[in-house]
């Protein structure tokens, strides 16, 4: 490893356990990680708030108990050990390099691929499992990394934190939506929980392959979310209408897929507003689910779904191909971000609650930024006293 004047111990804030914020303890005294073979360590500038960081402190992710307190363990054993730093969406420089990893990359600014994948596959990711949970994350001044999976991201116009807001947590995950539905050049696509992360990534994906996308968002939000590439916004508040709603954007069609973050009795809604005229359809009515933010538990008549032969993808995390098409995307300036807002890594405690509260004019992600990098990587997207 080349050492360059790199502490023995670090700031970083530490999940304890599983719980409410109070597990979340920050800590100056934390050892400064090594890289080891193949791997890089980065100076941490900024890191993006994910959903699954408050799922996984607060146990959410039960697969067969609703009210289970559990792990996300798709390899088996939970891998979320205590203490754990999370965070996934990791941007930085490299500081330092393991063996086999040419210095060359010394002062690289990358961004991270999120996952910890459990082979050499590209193509598949059968036991899902990432940097936060598994390993531990960006929530600190410094983490060490596989050197393949830190992908440098030059570009000088965009900031670390807007480039963290890019993270492949979320735009890996929406990717990974579409391409398990097939989706492609003119299909309408709708995006439930558009405004979040994973929601304005799908946006963006659907009109890079030139399929059309639909956003189901509140009313408040439409202006931002038609400049972003929606086609149209249609009303969460008010579903009882919505095969209605679709109809009226639509010209009458049918949904090609749907795009589900939210789960719950929305689920119904939306398998009818794909089958209503079969006879208009090109493919089989498609149904990729990431998330179940309405609720866990949905009841769907079966009947429904073979009849009408309705696919139903489970998602959780994409591919390495995925990730280095993204990343391409990200160079390329085709993709573009989406930031809400920083907040110091001292006040992560705020940043949480801020987004369990966040209000109507919330749109896109929440950044990390540490103390010691704040004024130059997050005070500039700081919130203001109007935005709080």
């Amino acid at each position: 490893m080349n050492e360059r004047a790199i502490p023995g111990t670090m700031k970083a804030m530490v999940l304890t356990g599983h719980g409410d914020v109070d597990k979340l303890v920050y800590r100056d005294d934390v050892p400064t990680p090594k890289p080891g073979r193949r791997e890089v360590l980065v100076k941490v500038t900024a890191t993006a708030k994910n959903n699954t960081d408050r799922k996984a402190r607060e146990g959410l992710y039960p697969t067969r108990d609703k009210g289970d307190v559990t792990s996300f363990a798709m390899g088996g054993e939970p891998t979320l050990t205590f203490p754990r730093i999370q965070g996934a969406d990791v941007v930085g420089r490299v500081v330092a390099v393991g063996e086999g990893v040419d210095e060359s990359r010394i002062d690289e600014r990358g961004l991270l691929d999120f996952n910890i994948y459990a082979d050499d596959r590209r193509d598949i990711n059968l036991t899902p499992d990432y940097y936060g949970h598994g390993a531990d994350g960006g929530y600190a001044e410094y983490i060490a990394v596989p050197s393949d999976q830190f992908h440098h991201i030059p570009n000088p116009d965009l900031a670390d934190a807007e480039l963290a807001s890019m993270g492949m947590c979320s735009y890996q995950t929406a990717y990974h939506m579409m391409t398990s539905a097939r989706v492609k050049a003119g299909e309408r696509i709708l995006v439930t929980g558009a405004s979040g992360g994973v929601g304005t990534a799908l946006i963006q994906l659907c009109r890079i392959v030139g399929a059309i996308p639909y956003a189901l968002s509140q009313k408040s939000k439409a202006a931002e979310l038609k400049a972003l590439g929606a086609e149209a916004v249609l009303d969460r508040s008010d579903m009882s209408q919505f095969e209605g709603q679709v109809k009226a954007v639509t010209g009458g069609a049918p949904l090609d897929a749907v795009m589900d973050l939210a789960g719950g009795e929305m689920t119904n809604h939306f398998i009818d507003a794909m089958i209503f005229d079969m006879n208009a359809r090109k493919d089989y009515p498609r149904l990729s689910i990431a998330g179940a933010s309405a609720d866990n538990v949905t009841e769907i008549m079966w009947t429904r779904i073979y009849l009408y032969q309705v696919q139903i993808f489970g998602v959780s995390h994409g591919t390495r191909e995925e990730a280095e098409q993204l990343m391409d995307w990200i160079r390329g300036g085709q993709l573009k971000p989406v930031l809400h807002a920083a907040f110091k890594l001292s006040d992560l405690h705020e940043a949480e609650r801020y987004f369990v509260n966040r209000g109507s004019g919330y749109l896109g992600k929440i950044v990390i930024v540490p103390d010691s990098e704040w004024a130059e990587h997050g005070q500039p997207f700081g919130l203001t006293p109007s935005s709080t």
